[in-house]
């Protein structure tokens, strides 16, 4: 009988005490797969070293640490990164390729909970919910006629990319008859028909979106995509919803954009650094609704994500390609065809 498949999870997958926070029912398609032998790192390390994923032939990650090109030295066993969400600018994926690991993500798990949540941003900024909600609770009932939401209808929905999330985004708000415009250069008007949006430039999206969203991944290109500049093309009665990653916008310059009010308000669920510091003056702002990474975190979300890491692990043990591959081309590399297959011999054997 050959051995099982040996499978790495991040330190990160666990709290202080050991708990392990991304439990769910989901999780049992995983620990009922009877050929692998999970384990948890030893230690979480800023960057991944070498010695951490010596032993495994799969790794399943949330990324809190750097994957880089020192991660893979010496390494010639690990066939796959498996991530869970879709976000991976903290991996290194050319580094990935050279060393022969395929980057497995999770795009059809984050698709209607991170569409959910930004329709609840845009629900909650134009209604004004939490100044509602605190004058409420404090007994000062007649102020709070003075704090009128805004209504949808014939406002725009602008966003910076229309992927697997922004589309999502798209489809749900259809109801609210709004006028749907986006930026995405990767992009064909037919591409987008469906959910009745217009594609335009970026400055046309900036300058006529009333609520504008952010869906687009982080980068070189797109690291402080929004600036100064960017921000006071926004009318000053627009909203900023961002929950794909906190550096792409210039964090101090969106400060005091909201303090002088350039733009009326925003919802941030992502920060440049997280956890973002207790003392970061965004957190003291008025005219900001502001969440921890993890307004996505829903049943449907973490059952979803662990379904689809067990079916990538299955097809990776019966030889196939997994769904949700980034780089698609590793898989026709020597390299990894030899990796795998000498895998599939010892697992089977």
């Amino acid at each position: 009988m050959g051995r099982k498949a040996r499978v790495g999870f991040t330190k990160d997958y666990y709290d202080k005490d050991g708990n392990f926070i991304l439990d769910c029912p989901g999780f049992r398609s995983l620990e009922k797969l009877p050929d692998i032998e999970r384990e948890v790192f030893a230690e979480m390390l800023p960057e991944v070293a070498p010695s951490q994923i010596a032993d495994y032939d799969i790794v399943v990650t949330r990324t809190f640490s750097r994957w880089t090109e020192r991660s893979f030295v010496g390494n010639d066993r690990l066939l796959s990164l498996h991530r869970n969400g879709v976000g991976y600018d903290r991996i290194d994926v050319p580094a990935l390729t050279k060393a022969g690991v395929i980057l497995c993500i999770t795009p059809a798990a984050v698709r209607r909970p991170v569409a959910v949540t930004i329709i609840t941003f845009i629900l909650a900024l134009s209604t004004r919910l939490f100044i509602k909600h605190q004058l409420t609770s404090e007994g000062r009932w007649s102020e709070v006629s003075k704090h009128h939401g805004y209504g949808l209808i014939g406002k725009t929905l602008g966003s910076l990319g229309v992927g697997n999330i922004g589309h999502e985004m798209f489809k749900l708000a259809k109801p609210f008859g709004m006028k749907h415009i986006a930026y995405d250069p990767y992009l064909k008007p037919e591409d987008v028909r469906d959910v009745d949006v217009k594609l335009v430039d970026m400055d046309t999206v900036l300058a006529e979106s009333d609520f504008l969203n952010i869906s687009c991944p982080l980068n070189e290109k797109t690291r402080h995509l929004i600036g100064e500049k960017e921000l006071k093309k926004m009318k000053p009665t627009a909203f900023l919803i961002n929950t794909a990653r906190g550096p792409i916008i210039d964090e101090p310059v969106l400060y005091k954009a909201l303090q002088e009010r350039w733009i009326r308000g925003a919802a941030l669920d992502v920060f440049d650094q997280e956890p973002t510091p207790p003392d970061n003056p965004l957190l003291k702002l008025d005219n900001v609704i502001v969440t921890a990474h993890a307004m996505a975190f829903t049943e449907e979300f973490l059952n979803t994500v662990w379904e689809i890491i067990a079916r990538q692990i299955t097809q990776l043990m019966h030889g196939e390609m997994p769904e949700g591959v980034v780089n698609r081309e590793v898989w026709d590399q020597p390299k990894f065809q030899s990796k795998l297959k000498r895998f599939l011999e010892q697992i089977k054997s």
